[in-house]
């Protein structure tokens, strides 16, 4: 008897159908639950975890990164717009950034409303960290949000559904429509099929596509959230839609071994970073930004060339990197003249530092502790992490989507706002791309544009087509082909883990890694790659995919980690073939095209862009044009 006679297959329609549960979902739900009164729709979100701690800001945060003071006069839309574009060395959908610029600013102001405690000043403005960042208390920032979000869909009555631990794989298509999506339970024996008028993938980017630099114990530690693994890329393409900046990792850099976060000692503590001799390297090595014109002339410089630098002090033996906290921390407080105010002044800085991370990275705060870091008195390393995949911060990889109908210039728009090129297929958050720095509160705003516009597309397209009973079937029979592998062959060796017939889902995201460090520029390789070993990555993961047909799992939770890994390759494969498309390095301190080592801005500042042909089966790379809206 076949193993999915076991599971309950439960059908739920809907009319906007939201997959995910991080700060977009939660801004999707609480737009969509609003346009849903007005229209007499239904709204159903779908989350792998529990929306209460799901998502990049699970742990929580000690800012919000993207705040514009539009009102107050702090900054300008344009202003804003241009540095993004800067800090991606040129390419970025203009529209899209201003688009969510525009808005964001009412959707922190709605935080501040629902109980999120924000630093204020002596005349009650919002304290910055740095120009577009704002200090919050924010260790239940995303429990905050996402009550707001259930409250919403509760409002809808029958018509508002939020379910969690439900794992999504597939979309479900009609033509070249998204009618819905399949997934199962990570809890019960349960598989799950959404019919749906429209679909909003949340989903996030993607963590351990590249091997990590924690390993053995600390395996699954990283900046960004483990339990993301690709799915909105995976859904986006699987379900054919265009995408853009493949190419575009992060590498971000953080104190060595925990991950803690850098920004508020660069930007509140005016800390440096020095190599091993106290050098600031940012002084030392600025004439290599000339190089990488016009945007190393750029104020702030960009990230990637920020991490360059750093990695060229390393390549010389100049290691280790240092976060001056020390010297940041006496700086201030020999500031103060009165001798008492200055010691009140360094209790509070203590404070600040180590709440910067208790709010957002505790495992920093315990590697402090357990290492004998004083902050005030011992600097601390710091390092580049392993890549990952994420929009919403300095990265840029996602769907290919349509642009707001005001801004948005002919090619870049081609039907309702953050729509994919799949009809009824719409993206949010890190599952949208091209417009970077919008983290947690650009991605709740980017979630509720994204949300009216869906609302708008039901209204219009009203039909739930009917859906062929034995492609449904042959969905969740492959959805539980690894269960059923397992229970078929796992009698055959002693030991369950080690068998011919099969691989498990840990032996698997190893050979993946293994492949990705080695030839895709992973940390090991200090970040650099070429043509001939990105070719030889593709024959690898030729390979590899072959072996994913023999992925087993004993149970629910290890088929989930078996689709993980489903997702990751994909996420993998489209950033090979974006890299080696791309001849050129326009984002050194990301990866380094050590075969193209030169910016080449006339035959390349553009956007390059992919797309599986459901079809075919086939890869198409493509090249779309970079429209400067902003001078």
């Amino acid at each position: 008897m076949s193993i999915a006679n076991n599971f309950e297959t439960v059908e739920v329609h809907t009319d906007i159908l939201i997959l995910g549960g991080g700060m977009a979902a939660c801004g999707a739900a609480y737009e969509a639950a609003h346009w849903a009164k007005k229209n007499n729709l239904s709204v159903t979100l779908v989350d792998k975890a529990s929306m209460d701690r799901s998502g990049a800001v699970a742990m929580g945060l000690s800012a919000i990164n993207m705040y514009l003071g539009l009102k107050e006069g702090k900054n300008t839309l344009s202003d804003y717009v241009k540095y993004v574009k800067n800090d991606l060395m040129g390419i970025a959908r203009d529209d899209l950034v201003a688009n969510i610029g525009r808005h964001v600013d009412a959707s922190v102001h709605l935080f501040e409303k629902w109980g999120l405690p924000i630093w204020k000043d002596e005349d009650g403005k919002y304290v910055n960290e740095g120009r577009w960042q704002i200090m919050i208390h924010g260790e239940s920032y995303k429990t905050i949000v996402a009550e707001a979000a259930k409250n919403a869909l509760a409002e809808l009555g029958d018509k508002g559904q939020y379910i969690e631990r439900v794992f999504i794989t597939d979309p479900i298509m009609d033509g070249d429509r998204c009618v819905g999506a399949i997934g199962f339970s990570v809890r019960e024996n349960k598989v799950y099929i959404f019919r749906a008028k429209t679909v909003l993938a949340t989903m996030g980017g993607a963590v351990h596509v590249f091997k990590p630099k924690s390993v053995g114990e600390g395996l699954g530690r990283s900046w960004y959230p483990p339990f993301n693994s690709g799915a909105s890329a995976y859904f986006t393409l699987k379900a054919g839609a265009e995408m853009t900046c493949q190419e575009v990792r992060f590498v971000p850099v953080r104190f060595k071994d925990a991950y803690g976060p850098v920004g508020a000692w660069f930007l509140l503590f005016k800390a440096q970073a020095t190599n091993a001799l106290g050098e600031n390297y940012m002084q030392t090595r600025a004439p290599e930004l000339e190089k990488w014109a016009p945007y190393g002339e750029a104020k702030p410089t960009p990230t990637n060339l920020r991490n360059y630098l750093m990695m060229l002090e390393i390549e010389e033996g100049k290691g280790p990197i240092f976060m001056r906290t020390d010297e940041a921390i006496q700086r201030i407080v020999d500031s103060i003249p009165d001798e008492k105010e200055a010691k009140r002044k360094l209790k509070e800085l203590e404070k600040e530092a180590w709440e910067d991370f208790l709010d957002m990275t505790v495992s920093q705060a315990l590697l402090w502790a357990s290492t004998n870091i004083k902050p005030e008195e011992k600097p601390s390393e710091i390092s580049a992490t392993e890549p990952y995949f994420i929009s919403s911060h300095s990265g840029a990889s996602g769907a290919w989507v349509s642009g707001p109908e005001d801004l948005a210039p002919e090619g870049y728009k081609w039907g309702y706002p953050n729509m994919t090129t799949v009809r009824g297929l719409f993206a949010a958050g890190d599952a949208s791309g091209a417009s970077s720095h919008k983290f947690s509160s650009g991605s709740f705003t980017e979630g509720r544009i994204a949300a009216k516009a869906a609302a708008s597309f039901c209204v219009d397209n009203p039909d739930l087509p009917a859906l062929p009973e034995e492609r449904l079937n042959e969905l969740k029979e492959g959805m539980l082909k690894p269960l059923e592998l397992f229970n078929t062959h796992k009698g055959y060796t002693q030991d369950p883990n080690i068998n011919p017939n099969y691989i498990r889902p840990q032996m698997f995201m190893f050979r993946l890694q293994k492949i990705m460090d080695e030839y895709a520029g992973g940390a090991s390789s200090g970040f650099k790659t070429s043509a001939p070993l990105l070719e030889k990555g593709l024959e690898n993961l030729a390979m590899l995919r072959e072996d994913m047909a023999s992925l087993a799992a004993e149970d629910t939770h290890e088929l989930m980690r078996c689709w993980e890994n489903i997702h990751r390759i994909w996420q993998a494969e489209s950033h090979i073939r974006t890299m080696l498309f791309r001849e050129e390095t326009r984002w050194p301190g990301y990866y380094f095209r050590s075969d193209f080592p030169e910016l080449k801005e006339e035959d390349w500042k553009c956007f390059a862009n992919c797309r599986w042909n459901p079809e075919s089966g086939e890869w198409e790379m493509l090249k779309r044009d970079v429209i400067d809206m902003v001078d």
